[in-house]
């Protein structure tokens, strides 16, 4: 019988800390399905879903978490999509003619000449008349994808965050651990708040990249968590979706420009477009990108990337 990629969100009955197991490798077999990547981008890409999944499970919005590294190295863009209902995409870009070592670091391959970028959006499915997608975007400010992102969520959300992240060809497991916000909001946390996170935090700081790889979550909660008082809420299931359609791809051709459409269109005839993320084909000839600049109507859905292909 197949099994169900998993998140399991858990709280602990005596410290202000929260915490979230995933296991994905249904949905993870899907998205390498579309490209083979180098090993350590593979292992990249695969932490960041792990790492989509385990925020996004807790969006207080019905909408996406969009989570990207913008590189200078070899790699030039990694980009993870995961919704409210914490459905998957994701697909990594890299440079011309390159040659990645197995054991390349997230510096080397992102952070190359010190200008990568790390960048959150969350885009609210109904947006209220006038309202922008929240995006977030900081230095690449760690050596790690973990690392990354719990700078990220102590600068910009003010949340203590801790994540162990691991990922190969066959699965990618995540761990998530937060320090609950004080009742009310305001006031220090007490030492006692202080000394649980940091107990938690040490449990989980015995976990290692092997043995995630190689057990299942429910597992890796008894062995960390067994002495602890754990409260387990209902499993909740990611699964891969992609958003992509032929309107979609349309408005991002208008995006680019009629000159622009009208310059390829002479040198190829017609415009061929997979989608990045789920290998979908949209053709465009003559006749379709005329239509589409004789309409004026244009959506604000987000574009998928594509690459038009000769």
């Amino acid at each position: 019988m197949e099994t169900m990629d998993t998140l399991q969100r858990f709280i602990f009955e005596n410290a202000a800390v929260r915490g979230e197991f995933v296991e994905i490798s249904e949905t993870w077999k899907q998205v390498q399905a579309r490209k083979a990547y180098p090993t350590a981008v593979r292992t990249l890409l695969g932490e960041m879903i792990a790492a989509a999944a385990l925020l996004s499970a807790n969006l207080k919005f019905n909408g996406m978490l969009i989570m990207q590294m913008h590189g200078d190295g070899p790699v030039r863009l990694l980009v993870v999509e995961c919704d409210s209902d914490l459905q998957l995409r994701a697909t990594a870009k890299l440079a011309d003619d390159v040659v990645i070592a197995d054991d390349a670091t997230l510096t080397e391959l992102v952070n190359l000449h010190g200008h990568g970028r790390f960048v959150i959006t969350l885009d609210p499915k109904e947006k209220l008349p006038g309202q922008q997608p929240y995006q977030g975007i900081v230095p690449l400010d760690g050596d790690t994808v973990a690392v990354v992102i719990e700078n990220y969520m102590l600068r910009s959300e003010q949340l203590d965050t801790k994540l162990w992240l691991a990922a190969d060809a066959t699965v990618s497991r995540g761990l998530l651990l937060q320090k609950l916000p004080k009742e009310g909001g305001i006031g220090a946390p007490g030492s006692e708040d202080a000394e649980a996170w940091h107990h938690t935090v040490m449990l989980a700081s015995t976990l290692r990249r092997d043995e995630m790889l190689a057990t299942d979550i429910n597992t890796l909660m008894h062995r960390l968590f067994w002495e602890e008082t754990i409260r387990v809420f209902e499993p909740r299931h990611p699964s891969f979706y992609c958003s992509c359609n032929r309107e979609k791809v349309g408005n991002m051709l208008k995006m680019l420009g009629k000159p622009e459409v009208d310059s390829a269109l002479e040198d190829l005839g017609k415009l061929a477009i997979d989608c990045d993320f789920c290998g979908q084909h949209y053709d465009f000839d003559k006749v379709d990108c005329a239509q589409l600049f004789a309409t004026e109507h244009t959506s604000d859905a987000i574009q998928p990337a594509g690459n038009v292909k000769h």
